[in-house]
């Protein structure tokens, strides 16, 4: 191949730019507020390579860790890639060596058993460590002030799971991260990891438990007194991948599943609720307890909002197809059945944002992305192929939804939380805001919007003088804790 495909995969937003950077005093539009101080770290998936096979995509390619660093009005812009064993293999090599998207069958024999994780997918800081993930591998640890590679992440031998998901949840309250890890001793393996690392970022509790298949299991959520567990019918099969098939094929007559255990409790007390078939579910909300009950927000839509993956399994539907919405799903705790109650809150999107303080708990109002019915066709990229253009506020308990619209030839990346000094006022959001300028040619800048008052619009704009890809996940980190940062040690 001497040139990227002309696909949905490497055009638009998904045009590779493969450039490490660094752009000092970021010119601002506005005031940015003086409580915004610390970096905003963001997930950008750019293959460093041509690729092997013409219908690659995405989230195959290299992750890059980017950071806007905020202090005293300044921002300063870094881009660097993440040194995965995979990533440094094929510098060294100048070529690609991996093949399809998460199959080894697929890969140049030279690196037969090399750690095949991009690190593309979110940036996670707990304990004072700031590590790049994606659920097919274990973590990278990067040094937040340099983002220099540290190395593959193993709570110093102790995780004993080949995998760690790409979303964390923290505590706010404890501290504590949980997470999990799927195909947690092989590919295509049932076999689910539960993690816990307290305060400090030791690795405490590691539990196994046996999905009833092996499904894209990609996010999850906790409540004071529980785990839960989501699993949706996207499945792995060995044969597929053996022969040089997809990875994942979406079976749209498959039941999903709910697996709750206590939170600090064993894996031989999960009890595990069915769901409606074929639906499918990649981000939530939030969960939290209600007496006896859970209640849960899923970014939940009738199919798999992944092109690539309802391909795979013989669906085939445009992208304004598949349905769905803000869905709340009840687990009723004190009931011997396994239904789950369903209510709709808000229309269709995803990457929503919650306050970390509200992680868990109760929460009056939360943010995610969805379409403008007036913003005309969506700037084609991101890891679905089509960008949103609208931001939503959303108030679960009363039902207020409150729009950010953006015009035409206008998208948004996943916004970030940042908390204000004030208790009364909802603090910030951040995000990179894309603009089509001509033929696959777009400008980029970060927005500060009023979190809650998103109709309002961006209060401040960084612009930004270099290309932006767009990204998957991000995270934001205070500059007291980015003092305290403990990276290699």
């Amino acid at each position: 191949m001497d040139k990227f495909p002309s696909t949905i995969q490497f055009t638009g937003l998904n045009t590779p730019i493969r450039a490490e950077a660094s752009v000092r005093d970021l010119v601002v539009e506005g005031e940015i507020p003086p409580e915004i101080q610390g970096a905003f770290f963001r997930a950008v998936p750019d293959p460093a390579h041509l690729p092997m096979f013409e219908d690659d995509i995405a989230l195959n390619a290299d992750g890059m860790i980017a950071r806007f660093l905020f202090g005293d009005g300044h921002v300063d812009y870094d881009i660097r890639y993440v040194e995965t064993a995979r990533y440094l293999a094929e510098k060294k090599a100048r070529k690609a060596l991996f093949g399809k998207y998460r199959n080894p069958f697929t890969d140049d024999p030279s690196v037969e058993g090399v750690d095949r994780t991009v690190s593309n997918t979110t940036p996670i800081w707990h304990a004072g460590r700031l590590f790049m993930t994606k659920e097919d591998g274990r973590a990278y640890e990067v040094n937040p002030h340099t983002l220099e590679t540290i190395g593959s992440w193993d709570y110093h031998g102790a995780l004993k799971s080949q995998t760690m998901t790409a979303h964390a949840r923290i505590d706010p309250e404890t501290g504590e991260m949980f997470f999990f890890g799927y195909e947690a001793d092989g590919l295509c393996s049932k076999e689910i990891s539960y993690c816990i690392a307290d305060k400090d970022g030791n690795l405490v509790s590691e539990q196994w438990f046996e999905a009833p298949y092996v499904s894209a299991m990609h996010d999850f959520v906790i409540t004071e007194k529980y785990a839960i567990f989501p699993l949706f019918p996207t499945t792995a099969d060995l044969d597929r991948i053996k022969a040089g098939g997809p990875h994942w094929a979406h079976q749209q007559d498959l039941e999903s599943w709910v697996a709750v255990m206590p939170r600090y409790g064993k894996v031989e007390d999960i009890r595990w609720f069915k769901g409606r078939k074929g639906v499918s579910c990649f981000h939530l909300v939030n969960a939290f307890d209600d007496g006896d009950k859970i209640h849960m927000e899923l970014c939940l839509s009738d199919t798999n909002a992944f092109p690539f993956m309802r391909e795979a399994g013989g669906i085939h539907c445009d992208q304004s197809e598949i349905g769905g919405g803000l869905i709340r799903w009840t687990l009723d705790m004190s009931r011997n059945d396994d239904s789950i109650a369903e209510i709709p809150l808000g229309p269709p999107g995803d990457m929503p944002r919650l306050r970390d303080k509200d992680q868990g708990r109760p929460y009056e109002s939360a943010w995610y992305l969805s379409m403008n019915p007036e913003g005309g066709p969506p700037l084609p990229g991101g890891p679905v192929g089509v960008a949103f253009n609208a931001l939503l506020r959303i108030e679960p308990a009363t039902g207020r939804l409150d729009m950010m619209p953006l015009g035409f030839g206008m998208g948004l990346n996943e916004p970030v939380h940042i908390p204000a000094r004030d208790p009364d006022h909802e603090g910030w959001l951040m995000c990179v805001v894309d603009r089509q300028v001509d033929d696959n040619l777009f400008e980029s800048e970060l927005w500060i919007i009023d979190a809650g008052n998103v109709s309002q619009g961006a209060v401040a704009k960084v612009l930004l003088p270099i290309p932006m890809k767009a990204q998957v996940h991000g995270w934001w980190v205070p500059a007291d804790q980015l003092a305290q940062a403990r990276a290699g040690k």
